[in-house]
């Protein structure tokens, strides 16, 4: 938001390399500074005489020195270049896909500086300088997020942190602690009533989590389960207090108890738990959270997903249900995990209410840690004030703080700084200096309320003192308060609600597309005009320099509404859908999904063959899953047009965090470009969903009856459809038929463009329907033009992603059987893309019960019953992939059942067939089938999609990579 002359932006501007390299001589500086003082120090450590020396000049002059020094030089210099020239330009403010940025050259400088003496911070004596570095840094991150970190503060726990490898290890050690403090209390209760401490027995008196007064070793098992963290933290101290006792003398005590030597299943037999206790947390939950639960033993079943709202934050009234059932039916809650800023939308969690929550719920008798997963939004508590995270009353009303926030100028929704506040009331925080940090991975971190949490784990393992020192080196020299992290994230915030505001607001009834942000307008959420506030963005804001919307807020609130359309926390997720030239909104989930995968695609680097400079603008992409965002998913559908749908929505996201987009009128060219890209998109979506002439191919099955299986296409609309007819050819085709057929497997293709449904509208008004045909062999040659008749349609069903099933057969493999009395065919049907076309002609039917004619006349259900279909998908596209002994083919027998095809020849899915062969019902023969020799097999065809490249992505890039091979040690 700051102007060039602005001393923030110019205090920002010193912070980075920058996007062209503009303070690379600054870099070079400190660099030279850094290998100076390091050949400073190697000299002076008893320093050899100048005849001794380790590496004399004789050695350096030898011909095998210079020429692996040579060498080195050359590998070196070309895989930098390659690295240059391939690598994603994450220091472009033009990146904005993944949380990845340019970095902080105090950073680069503090890792590079400790690299070379590459400290480990698994033991002091090994890293006495880094470790100190790790420790300051605790203090930093402990200030930063509201904890008080001087020892001896009245009423204050003394706060504590660490660094880790990333956020997924803090969140891991996260629920090793809260397990292991939650069955704390049981295995002192144990030692209390049996072991080294039964002098306690009878008088140590503690409070229940309601607040009564009571016995320690009267306390029930729900009682011991839901002590509040505090006072199990307190238990050692009070039998200190109380008896003397010396906390090396309670540790050894209770040690024989302890779960990490005892295990979680033998205190839950101790104590007859048969409910596992729990973790609560939203569905939209990062992946380390249900791993850890399964490393630590909770099992990942017991992370307990709690539904979202419309802004994919966690919603309150379910985490209140969870809770209650919990309580109801005495089953423990380890934690209660309040997500700050998530992953795929940087939404903040009310973790204000969570706590308010909480406290209700222990004065009922339910108590359990929570836990704030800020991997993203830690360093975003740096815009706020210092002196609001001392207030202790902040969050004691709900409904507190005015419209604005308590900074009025702040470009944060008022609930995030609420929730970002009331981080320092959470028992532990998740914080990852290598995201919103600028500080090179890996650098993640954990914070702690009550420093004697972390004496309830036993965790140490090797890692770089590198990521300590450029933490503490970056918080040091950039500030962990609003003059510097805060300045910095206040500018990326900034430029993320005016790419907001064009998500938003850009595009009209007029324009071929439509673009849904997800986080909704005030208009939208408050029943107002929505037209007119997306009319007033697009005159009001989309047009207007930063200083103009600031000189217009007084008049029009520009801010506050800016402030509103924003995402919580610098992620915009946002979709798309396409309109047909006539202005109908697609509806078709797949088709929108496709839409956004080709923008995604265009806008990002996956292949060699990419090249980063000629990608102006970088976007990624997420999915909504419907069994993770529900209801959430469904309205985003219907504000897109969409049918609502239990397929995955795809949503496209930029995370903004560069302080530069804003500058050069950046921004009108990135939304240039990408309306660009749209367009083109749009395009493709018309063309493979235009219902218009082709060329259609059908695989032939029968000497006698003659059936045209259609050779279907999921990608094109006007070949997504499955269908089996009956015809006939005239007396000269059927002979050119059955001479190629002796040969191989024999194809037709219509030979003239037409419209499918002109030729199934045909059949259906005048019984039949004649168009000529080309007779085409397994190599895709033509034999023969033929007079092609259908006079019947055996099965015509839609292959639209609405008419499909969610899931492929779990148990069985599902066909088609038809034909007459003395031959039978079977087709493959298919219920879920992607897929495979499986045929054969006149099997082999050894049955229980003979089928009756018109059964095969009008297409009967066929299921392999020992081949479940699921466990298979998907199969490989091309036919080199697949194994000489690939189940389908000839001389193969199954176990087969046949039922009645219940449905309509012409009526669709979903629901066409049932989930198990035990729902089925009684079939109507069973037995055995051979396949014989005519066989189709083909995966490569049905999924296949003719507007998009194939390449063997991984095998170029080892070409890359052998290229210097070469020069290495290949040669």
């Amino acid at each position: 938001m700051a102007a060039r002359g602005d001393v923030t932006h110019q205090a920002i501007s010193s912070y980075f390399i920058g996007p062209e390299a503009e303070n690379l001589d600054e870099f070079k500086t400190n660099i030279a500074t850094i290998l100076n003082e390091l050949e400073k120090a190697r000299k002076a450590y008893f320093p050899q005489p100048p005849d001794k020396k380790f590496i004399p000049p004789e050695v350096k002059a030898s011909a095998e020195f210079q020429r692996l020094t040579a060498k080195f030089r050359t590998v070196i210099g070309r895989a930098a270049k390659l690295l240059g020239e391939k690598s994603v330009p994450f220091w472009s403010p033009r990146y904005q896909a993944h949380m990845c940025t340019d970095l902080s050259m105090v950073s680069l400088l503090g890792y590079f500086m400790t690299m070379l003496y590459n400290p480990n911070n698994v033991a002091i004596e090994a890293s006495p300088f880094s470790t100190a570095a790790e420790i300051l840094v605790g203090e930093q991150l402990c200030d930063l997020l509201g904890y008080n970190n001087q020892k001896g503060v009245a009423d204050q726990p003394t706060g504590w942190g660490h660094v880790t490898s990333g956020g997924s290890v803090a969140n891991l050690e996260s629920i090793w602690v809260a397990r292991n403090l939650k069955f704390y209390p049981l295995s002192l209760h144990q030692a209390v009533k049996r072991g080294q401490l039964q002098f306690a027995r009878k008088d140590f008196l503690v409070k229940t989590c309601a607040g009564a007064e009571k016995n320690f070793a009267d306390l029930t098992t729900w009682e011991l389960l839901n002590l509040r963290p505090e006072t199990v933290l307190d238990l050692p101290k009070l039998l200190h207090d109380q008896y003397g006792v010396s906390p090396a003398y309670i540790a050894d005590a209770i040690d024989k108890y302890n779960i990490q030597t005892v295990g979680k299943t033998k205190l839950e037999q101790a104590y007859q738990i048969t409910k596992p206790s729990r973790y609560l947390l939203t569905n939209t939950k990062h992946y380390s959270w249900p791993k850890g639960g399964a490393i630590t033993g909770i099992g990942s079943e017991n992370m307990i997903g709690v539904s979202v709202d419309a802004e994919a934050r966690v919603d309150l009234v379910d985490l209140v249900s969870k809770l209650e059932q919990c309580l109801r039916n005495e089953q423990a809650v380890y934690a209660v995990v309040a997500v700050i800023g998530s992953t795929e939308e940087g939404a903040v969690d009310r973790l204000s209410e969570i706590l308010r929550i909480r406290k209700r719920f222990q004065r009922r008798g339910l108590s359990f840690l929570v836990h704030a997963d800020a991997a993203w939004g830690g360093y975003f508590t740096s815009m706020l004030p210092r002196n609001l995270k001392k207030q202790e009353d902040l969050f004691k009303a709900a409904g507190s703080t005015s419209d604005e926030g308590f900074v009025p100028d702040l470009g944060l929704k008022v609930e995030t700084q609420e929730d970002l506040l009331a981080m320092r009331f959470a028992d532990s925080i998740t914080i990852d200096p290598h995201k919103a940090g600028y500080i090179p991975y890996p650098a993640g971190a954990l914070v702690y309320r009550d420093e004697r949490m972390r004496s309830l784990i036993t965790w140490a393992c090797p890692k770089p003192g590198a990521a300590a020192m450029a933490t503490w080196l970056a918080n040091e020299c950039i500030g962990l308060d609003q003059n510097g992290y805060g300045a910095l994230l206040s500018e990326a915030t900034f430029t993320c609600t005016r790419l907001a505001a064009h998500w938003a607001a850009m595009t009209t009834r007029e324009d071929s597309f439509i673009c849904v942000a997800l986080n909704r307008l005030p208009s939208e959420v408050n029943g107002g005009d929505v037209e007119g506030e997306k009319r007033f963005i697009r005159e009001q804001i989309l047009p207007k320099t930063n200083q103009e919307i600031v000189a217009n807020d007084a008049k029009l609130h520009t801010m506050n509404l800016l402030r509103a359309l924003g995402s919580d926390l610098n992620i915009n997720a946002f979709a798309l859908n396409w309109r047909y030239e006539d202005g109908r909104l697609n509806d078709d989930i797949e088709e929108a999904n496709y839409l956004m995968l080709r923008v995604v695609k265009e806008l990002s680097i996956s292949s060699p063959n990419d090249e980063p400079k000629e990608k102006d603008f970088f976007l990624t992409s997420t999915e909504f899953k419907h069994d993770e965002y529900g209801t959430c998913a469904e309205l985003f559908m219907d504000r897109l047009g969409i049918t609502r749908s239990k397929q995955n929505l795809m949503v496209l996201r930029n995370v903004v965090m560069s302080a530069f987009p804003t500058e050069h009128e950046l921004i009108d060219d990135l939304i240039k470009r990408f309306r660009a890209v749209v367009e083109d998109a749009v395009q493709v979506c018309r063309d493979r969903n235009a219902i218009k002439p082709d060329i259609h191919r059908f695989y032939i099955q029968g000497t006698g009856d003659i059936f045209f299986v259609y050779r279907p296409r999921f990608q094109e609309a006007r070949f997504r459809r499955q269908l089996i007819l009956k015809g006939k050819f005239s007396p000269a085709g059927f002979d050119a038929y059955i001479k190629a057929k002796a040969k191989g497997v024999v194809s037709l293709n219509t030979c003239n463009k037409t419209i499918l449904e002109t030729l199934l509208n045909k059949v259906a008004n005048h019984g039949q329907a004649t168009f000529q045909g080309d007779l085409v062999d397994g190599d895709g040659n033509t034999i023969s033009r033929v007079k092609t008749t259908i006079t019947k349609v055996i099965k015509n069903r839609s292959l639209s992603s609405r008419n499909r099933e969610p899931a492929y057969p779990a148990t069985y493999m599902p066909f088609y059987l038809y034909g007459s009395s003395t031959q039978h065919h079977i087709s493959h049907i298919l219920l879920k893309s992607p897929n495979i076309e499986l045929g054969a002609a006149n099997v082999q039917l050894s049955l229980d019960y003979p089928l009756a004619g018109d059964e095969l006349a009008r297409g009967a259900i066929l299921a392999l019953t020992n081949t479940p279909e699921a466990p298979m998908q998907p199969f490989p596209t091309e036919c080199s992939e697949r194994p000489s002994d690939f189940f389908f083919r000839a001389g193969q027998k199954f176990h087969v059942k046949i039922w009645r095809d219940l449905k309509r020849a012409e009526e669709s899915g979903p629901n066409l067939l049932p989930a198990s062969l035990e729902e089925f019902g009684p079939e109507i023969a069973c037995g055995e089938m051979l396949v014989r020799g005519d066989v189709l097999v083909d995966a490569s065809s049905v999924n296949g999609d003719l507007f998009d490249r194939a390449e063997d992505e991984g095998e170029q890039w080892r070409g890359l990579f052998r290229s210097l091979e070469g020069v290495t040690g290949g040669e």
